[in-house]
C-alpha cells in the first residue's frame, strides 16, 4: 500500500510550507538582531554631574559594543554645551562690569596680591556653597597693569649707578618727587637715622651732580644731621672745592598701576666712593608691601561692588 501526501488548495505540500514559514520567521529574528539600538542607562548612584540617563548605542553582541553617542549628537549643538574660557580686561571697572554681567550665585574672585603679577581672577562657575562640584571653566581675569614710572624705579632699585646716570635718572623722575608728610618724617627719619629731603632738594642735587661731572671726590663725610657731606676737587687743583649736602631719604608718589590711585613709597638714598669717583643707588622701602595694600584695596572695591565673596589666593587649576 503506498504513502500518501496532503496537499494544500494551491497545490502545494503542506510540509513545505510550513519549513518556509519557520524559516521566513528565523530569518527575520536574524535580522531584527543584528540591528542597532539606542539603550538609555540608568545612573544612579554614580556620583554627582551626570543626568539621570544617558543614552549608548548598543550593537549586537557582548557589553563592549556599547558607544556612546555623544560625538555624534554635538555635530548637531546649535550652541556650546555651557560657558567656558578665561576673558580678560584692562581695567577695574571693566572687571567689575563684565562680572556681574556672568555671576551667579556661586560665583567668586580671587587675588594674587603679592609680585609678581598682581592680578584678580573671578571664577563664574565656582563650586557653590553647599560644595556641589562645578566645572570652573568660566573666567574673568584683570592683570594690574604697571606704569612705565614705576616700572623704571622698580628696575633701578638696588642697582648701581655713574653719577652723571643718576643725576640724569632724577631730572627724568622729578614729577614723582614728593614732601613728607610729617607723620613720615618723624617715623622714617627716626628709623634710618637720616634726614629727609623735599623734591627740590633733589633736583638741587642733581644739578650739583651734573655740574661736578668729570670732578675726583676730595672728601666724603656722614654729618651727625644725617646728611652726607661730599667735597668735589677740581680736576686741575686739589686745593679748592665745593661741598653738597646728600641727603638720606626721600619720598615717591606716583601711580603704581594705570588703573588705580598712587602710592607713596619711601626711598633710601646712598653713594660709595670709588677710586676717586662716586656710585649712587637708591632702596625703595618695602615696596611690595605697599603694591600688595593697593591689590588688596581694590579686592574689596570688587567684592562689593559685585556683592560676591573674595580671597587672597588662587583659584584651582582646571
Amino acid at each position: 500500500m503506498g504513502a500518501s501526501t496532503s496537499t494544500s488548495r494551491e497545490g502545494a505540500p503542506h510540509g513545505v510550507a510550513g519549513e518556509a514559514a519557520a524559516i521566513t520567521a528565523i530569518a527575520e529574528l536574524t535580522k531584527a538582531g543584528q540591528k542597532a539600538e539606542i539603550v538609555l542607562i540608568d545612573t544612579s548612584g554614580l556620583g554627582h554631574g551626570l543626568p539621570e540617563k544617558v543614552p549608548v548605542l548598543m550593537k549586537p553582541g557582548t557589553y563592549e559594543s556599547a558607544t556612546g553617542i555623544k560625538p555624534l549628537l554635538e555635530q548637531y549643538r546649535t550652541g556650546p554645551e555651557r560657558r567656558k574660557g578665561v576673558a580678560t580686561v584692562t581695567t577695574l571697572a571693566a572687571f567689575i562690569d563684565l562680572v556681574n554681567r556672568h555671576k551667579d550665585a556661586g560665583s567668586v574672585i580671587f587675588a594674587k596680591t603679592d609680585w609678581p603679577k598682581p592680578a584678580l581672577t573671578a571664577v563664574i562657575d565656582y563650586h557653590d556653597d553647599k560644595n556641589a562640584p562645578r566645572h570652573g571653566e568660566h573666567r574673568v581675569h584683570y592683570a594690574f597693569p604697571v606704569t612705565v614710572e614705576f616700572q623704571a624705579w622698580i628696575d633701578g632699585n638696588g642697582q648701581k649707578m655713574e653719577q652723571a646716570v643718576f643725576a640724569q635718572f632724577l631730572e627724568d623722575h622729578a614729577a614723582e618727587l614728593s614732601s613728607p608728610f610729617d607723620a613720615e618724617v618723624v617715623e622714617f627719619e627716626r628709623l634710618f637715622k637720616a634726614t629727609f629731603a623735599a623734591p627740590n632738594e633733589l633736583i638741587d642735587l642733581s644739578r650739583s651732580l651734573e655740574i661736578h661731572v668729570g670732578q675726583s671726590v676730595k672728601n666724603s663725610v656722614r654729618l651727625s644731621s644725617g646728611e652726607g657731606e661730599i667735597t668735589f676737587a677740581e680736576e686741575h687743583t686739589n686745593r679748592s672745592g665745593e661741598k653738597i649736602a646728600v641727603p638720606g631719604i626721600f619720598m615717591v608718589q606716583l601711580r603704581a598701576f594705570r588703573d588705580g590711585g598712587p602710592v607713596r613709597i619711601p626711598v633710601r638714598l646712598r653713594y660709595r666712593v670709588q677710586g676717586g669717583a662716586i656710585v649712587w643707588s637708591y632702596q625703595l622701602y618695602r615696596w611690595e608691601d605697599e603694591l600688595q595694600n593697593r591689590v588688596s584695596q581694590d579686592l574689596a572695591q570688587a567684592g562689593e561692588a559685585t556683592e560676591l565673596p573674595t580671597f587672597e589666593g588662587q583659584p584651582e587649576r582646571t
